[in-house]
């Protein structure tokens, strides 16, 4: 009676165990379902909105001089293609802020670190950084490209302007925000200040060290095109002043778009090292 009994549960438990997997495969099923809608959604709107632009722009619903059309976008996107001068102008625009990326988010991060690491150093600066963060930092671009030069330099220090304090602050509010009580619990195991760092505030704020880095490519980008409308010879930025220039809205409205391709291409490589780190 009892081997019986013990059959009965190990067989209850496998069956179990089968409509659980099979609930968690109609659960997986669905998310897929639904990640797939959420595209098809969004691929959607975005033809639909450029069929609307391009309607309004044949029936004379917008004027195209101000507007353009995607025809005409796609039309000079294809000239610059076909003579090879876009991919220098997208070349340098990414570099741009790829530097100014890296310097301001290391830099940052590694202030942010100092101002963990000696309590005193941010009841000192605390005021002019809050000072810093509130000045518009598109304003003061052309003095920094005055300091560092009109060119491929003062543009990644406009970039890593406007991304540094950011990061600066964002990073020590992360730091900061990490429990207490798991501090005093790995200082009374005899850990010094590096090993809490390295094993506890760095590791517990790397989600959030991602997202300011995503933030952060975007400010970059900004700032990168802010120096290009200022001083540059080449560049996306370069490209829509001088459509603005000479009047040209579909160099203008290819610019733009250029711009939002690089944006979303620069923000799937931070999601993909995010999928990455989370495997660790």
């Amino acid at each position: 009676m009892e081997s019986e009994t013990i059959l009965d549960d190990r067989t209850q438990d496998r069956a179990a165990y089968r409509a659980r997997q099979a609930e968690h495969q109609v659960w997986l099923l669905n998310q897929k379902r639904q990640k797939w809608k959420i595209r098809f959604l969004q691929i959607a709107l975005l033809t639909g909105a450029l069929a609307l632009w391009e309607l309004a722009a044949q029936l004379g619903w917008i004027d195209t001089f101000l507007f353009s059309s995607p025809s005409a976008v796609v039309k000079i996107f294809w000239n610059y293609f076909s003579g090879g001068s876009i991919w220098e102008h997208i070349g340098i625009t990414m570099w741009e802020t790829f530097a100014g990326f890296c310097i301001g988010t290391v830099c940052g991060i590694g202030i942010a670190i100092l101002l963990w690491w000696y309590p005193m150093l941010p009841k000192v600066l605390d005021p002019f950084l809050v000072v810093m963060n509130a000045l518009p930092k598109t304003a003061l671009a052309p003095i920094v490209i005055v300091w560092f030069g009109a060119g491929m330099s003062g543009i990644i220090a406009v970039a890593v302007s406007i991304s540094i304090v950011v990061t600066i602050l964002s990073a020590y509010s992360d730091f900061k925000s990490v429990d207490a009580d798991k501090i005093r619990m790995l200082k009374s195991f005899g850990a010094t200040k590096r090993q809490v760092l390295f094993k506890l505030i760095l590791p517990a704020n790397r989600e959030k060290l991602l997202g300011i880095a995503k933030i952060n490519m975007g400010l970059c980008l900004i700032g990168v095109i802010v120096g290009e409308f200022l001083v540059s010879r080449c560049g996306i930025g370069y490209l829509i002043v001088y459509g603005s220039q000479v009047f040209r809205l579909d160099l203008v409205m290819m610019g733009v778009v250029l711009l939002a391709i690089c944006a979303g291409v620069m923000n799937g490589a931070i999601n993909l090292l995010e999928q990455y780190m989370k495997k660790f």
